[in-house]
């Protein structure tokens, strides 16, 4: 009598517990921010300022506890859309770990932004005696965004996971003798995305000149070095397989060339396909790096996984990655 063994579970149905890891932490870090502030209760207005003007003065109020279920509700809706994100279209690490840092972020961010701005109203009996929220609206960025990257850093890579078959026969090839090398570099930049991050970085700067609170230089500066390192990326086809790396170094991402199963150009619309422009994950946990509409490098890889980057001459990228997938195969 012979036994068999049960096949492997795919991984990405074997992460699946990282998703609801990371969900059931940003509903509880929700719950705490929403038991500290009714503990505050008997320290706070009624009713409580929610919003505060161009002059840093309060000018939108509500009830504690409307106020409550408004940021519980929406963190909730969000963490929980974003965990669905990372649980059920975690195919790769990348995925994973941008949701997983998302969904953190998120809970992390209007936590804090509820205590802060409840914070600066303790002891009070009216709402509109509340100063400026600039500094609790900074530690709120800060405290929020350093856990979250540090969450998306730390989650587990794939195990490498080579391909059994060959290369799509029908996948296009460059001609290419087997004493031949070649590599093909590309880059990437500019778009949509860059646009709208100068302006929100102009008005940030503005604000905190016109309304004199300077921790919004803070955020300005941040915003800097997120998009200095998520908007400009160099693209790499060589005999180690697809490398995309930041203009900072960081973050950066590598598809061994024994994990292709195919490469193609193709046409990809960011906000249509992926919600917006940037470092992203799209239908079905494709990940995107996606900084403009037009060409695109498609690959397809092990595992039920897939990259997308916009870049130009994709076409000649996804042949030569084909190519040399195909060479690795036959020196197997």
């Amino acid at each position: 009598m012979t036994t068999g063994t049960a096949p492997a579970r795919p991984l990405h149905l074997r992460m699946r517990p990282v998703g609801l890891a990371v969900t059931i932490s940003g509903l509880v870090i929700l719950a705490v921010a929403a038991a500290v502030a009714l503990s505050w209760r008997g320290d706070l207005p009624d009713p409580v300022a929610t919003h505060w003007g161009a002059q840093s003065r309060p000018d939108g109020f509500m009830s504690l506890g409307a106020f409550l279920w408004a940021c519980s509700g929406l963190g909730a809706l969000l963490v929980l859309g974003f965990g669905a994100v990372t649980t059920l279209w975690g195919q790769s690490a990348g995925s994973r770990r941008i949701g997983a840092a998302t969904t953190i972020w998120v809970a992390l961010f209007l936590a804090l932004v509820q205590l802060g701005a409840l914070h600066v109203q303790r002891g009070l009996t009216d709402a509109r005696g509340a100063g400026e929220i600039g500094g609790a609206l900074t530690v709120a960025i800060v405290g929020s965004l350093v856990p979250a990257v540090l969450v998306g850093v730390l989650l587990p890579g794939d195990p490498p996971q080579p391909a059994d078959a060959p290369v799509a026969p029908e996948a296009p090839r460059v001609p290419l003798s087997a004493s031949e090398r070649a590599v093909w570099i590309g880059h990437t930049g500019t778009g949509p995305g860059i646009a709208l991050g100068a302006v929100a970085i102009v008005v940030l700067v503005t604000l905190a000149v016109v309304s004199g609170v300077w921790g919004l230089l803070i955020v300005a500066a941040l915003l800097v070095g997120v998009f200095v390192a998520m908007f400009a990326f160099t693209v790499r086809v060589d005999e180690s397989g697809l490398l995309v790396r930041s203009s900072a170094g960081w973050p950066r991402t590598h598809v061994p060339i024994d994990e292709v199963l195919r490469a193609s150009a193709v046409q990809v619309h960011p906000l249509r396909e992926f919600g917006g422009w940037g470092w992203r994950v799209g239908r079905g946990g494709r990940v995107g790096i996606v900084l403009r509409t037009g060409e695109g490098l498609l690959v397809e890889r092990t595992g039920g996984r897939s990259i997308v980057v916009t870049v130009a001459d994709a076409g000649t990228a996804a042949a030569l990655l084909n190519t040399l997938a195909d060479r690795h195969r036959q020196a197997r």
